[in-house]
């Protein structure tokens, strides 16, 4: 077994489980290599039917960057089955060492295929944008994690709730709009477009353009979750969560009450 099987292996026995696992940066050699992981797990994933949704750009925040002591953006493949109608439940247990952000959606109309994208390219090829939640999770014990930890584990993706109210994006300043998210009525989290790599947009252009050089481009209908606005927030079971960006409207979640 090679040592990007064995990272994978890990990681797998994590989610059948339900029991992080070690670290895998013992076994992989750098971010190439914890990419390469990632895709294995794709494919494997890809084969058992799962449907390709879109991607998630993580740790584009600094003030999450602090929290989890990384210093690079990262990303992860979003499947269909991880997607929850807003204001759904999430049952107990569905997501390992929960954690929640408050995110500025794109979706796309266009491909981008391009080996290096303009800002241009990005805005020309989002069909219109939503608020969303991205319910984050990691199969890494106790969230310890590097880089190379993070992306081997697909970016630590869990779930991901959208808001149901499109807006075009000549329509809202990404940049500028305030987020607040909330546990009935209490302020978990706050921030603006601008802590997400200066710019959402920003977010997404890295995204096209490594995706690109991994060889699987970024395509019409995709989901593009492009990163937190604010710091992550720590739900309990039986939170409900909200989550209101300006100029896009609002979106929820709850969390189910752990079973007896």
């Amino acid at each position: 077994m090679t040592t990007i099987e064995a990272a994978a292996e890990r990681i797998l026995g994590a989610y059948a489980s339900g029991v992080p696992c070690e670290p895998v940066r013992d076994l992989i050699d750098g971010v190439d290599a914890a990419y390469t992981v990632q895709q294995r797990l794709t494919e494997g994933w890809l084969a058992s039917g799962r449907r390709l949704a879109g991607r998630k750009v993580g740790l584009t925040s600094a003030a999450v960057q602090a929290q989890l002591g990384v210093d690079s953006p990262d990303f992860g493949v979003l499947f269909a089955d991880m997607a929850v109608p807003d204001g759904a439940e999430i049952p107990a247990g569905s997501v390992m060492q929960t954690k929640a952000e408050a995110e500025v959606a794109l979706v796309l109309e266009h491909d981008l295929t391009f080996e290096r994208h303009t800002v241009a390219d990005v805005i020309r090829a989002v069909a219109f944008v939503l608020p969303a939640i991205e319910i984050v999770g990691s199969r890494i014990r106790d969230w310890d994690i590097t880089l190379a930890d993070t992306v081997a584990d697909n970016a630590s993706s869990g779930m991901y709730v959208l808001g149901n109210r499109p807006t075009r994006l000549q329509d809202v300043d990404l940049r500028l709009c305030g987020m607040v998210l909330e546990r009935r009525g209490e302020q978990l989290s706050t921030g603006t477009g601008g802590a997400c790599l200066g710019h959402p947009l920003n977010a997404a252009l890295w995204l096209a353009d490594i995706a690109v050089r991994l060889g699987r481009p970024l395509r019409a209908g995709d989901t593009v979750l492009t990163g937190a606005l604010g710091p992550v927030a720590v739900p309990a079971p039986g939170d409900v969560l909200e989550a209101r960006i300006e100029g896009l409207g609002d979106v929820r979640v709850a969390f189910a009450k752990e079973a007896s």
